[in-house]
């Protein structure tokens, strides 16, 4: 192969090098006629285009839209902090909004939707400062879990000073949203902040930390229901309230399994280790929990048969999560995970549909 020109590494693009190391694989298996997968794991001597130590190197995490280039390198760590480059906790805190507005919403008549555009805004950033609270409490123990030590707190690209400012910030944004609203949904959004803000304590003193999870994912009933009617009605929005807490804790158990070792492994508590390696009953029981309610609220608002066909097959779907689930398995995991999102959206189309 004499009157080759080498060219150094850094000039080659990955892409080649693989061809390159493939066609020396192909010649020196040729000259000593041996297959040349057998040379795919060798090491081709100190001048090798492409060692096996680059072969076995971690892949990149693919980018999301935070990594653009119109986006200063200052904010990025900022909105990694708030989840914004994962949107699904935000529809998931959505959709109970459009529950409580969809159960306010008089028979033969659709939802207002300028409100429930009003709470999609609100979701996106009390979910952030959801995220930006959950970290500050749990910075210490997130180094230490394999998924969240690249958060910005807990890898330092961000200070606690800082985090708090970011945070006054978005607790502004989100009052500023809910002073459009009317009294009586002003003091019921304001009443679920304790749960705000203890929920990532829980972890520490209760197996079932997800429970407080799901009481305050799903306090939107609650508001989205009042900023229409202006009460609380107790018997209207409680079963539909204690379903979608039902929901929360199937799905945030499943999602919790992917950090199982490392919560044992540092002390915290979590539904996942309580349940261990059989939570299919369990959980196949808190789903029916969360039909039940489903079916007692259409029962109380007298909705028509489109409700319940919807609400039969997004409790199928739970059943398919929860029977699915490989419990070692991330890609799995999140998978199920995120059709939620779609769980959501069917509960409310169901409840529109059933007022015709």
């Amino acid at each position: 192969m004499e009157g080759l020109i080498v060219l150094p590494r850094r000039l080659l693009s990955r892409t080649s090098l693989n061809t390159l190391h493939r066609f020396k694989s192909y010649v020196v298996a040729r000259k000593y006629q041996l297959s040349p997968k057998l040379l795919q794991p060798l090491r081709l001597g100190p001048n090798r285009l492409f060692s096996s130590e680059q072969n076995d190197a971690p892949k990149p995490q693919p980018q999301t839209w935070v990594e653009s280039k119109v986006i200063p390198d200052k904010i990025k760590p900022y909105l990694y902090l708030a989840r914004m480059d994962k949107p699904v906790g935000t529809m998931l805190l959505f959709w109970p909004c459009c529950w409580g507005v969809a159960l306010a919403t008089p028979a033969g008549s659709f939802p207002d939707i300028l409100m429930m555009s009003k709470f999609l805004v609100g979701a996106f950033i009390m979910r952030g400062a959801g995220c930006t609270i959950n970290d500050l409490w749990d910075q210490d123990f997130d180094k230490k879990v394999e998924r969240t030590k690249t958060r910005p707190l807990a890898s330092g690209q961000i200070s606690t000073n800082d985090a708090l400012k970011f945070l006054f910030l978005q607790l502004s944004g989100g009052l500023a949203v809910l002073l459009t609203f009317n009294q009586t949904s002003i003091i019921t959004g304001f009443a679920s902040m304790p749960l705000v803000v203890i929920y990532p304590l829980m972890k520490r003193f209760t197996n079932w930390p997800q429970t407080i999870l799901g009481l305050t994912f799903n306090w939107g009933c609650w508001v989205g229901y009042t900023c229409i009617h202006d009460v609380v009605n107790y018997q209207a929005i409680l079963p539909l309230y204690l379903s979608g807490v039902c929901w929360t804790l199937v799905y945030d158990t499943i999602y919790g399994y992917q950090d199982r070792q490392d919560d044992k492994k540092i002390g915290v508590k979590s539904v996942p280790l309580t349940l261990g390696d059989h939570p299919q009953w369990p959980l196949t029981a808190i789903s029916a929990g969360m039909f039940g309610g489903l079916v007692y609220t259409g029962y109380q608002m007298d909705y028509t048969l489109p409700f319940y066909v919807g609400t039969s097959l997004v409790w199928s779907h739970m059943l398919w999560q929860i029977w699915s689930a490989e419990l070692d398995n991330t890609p799995n995991l999140w998978k199920r995970f995120t059709s939620n999102v779609y769980i959501g959206g069917a509960v409310t189309a169901s409840m529109i549909a059933g007022h015709f």
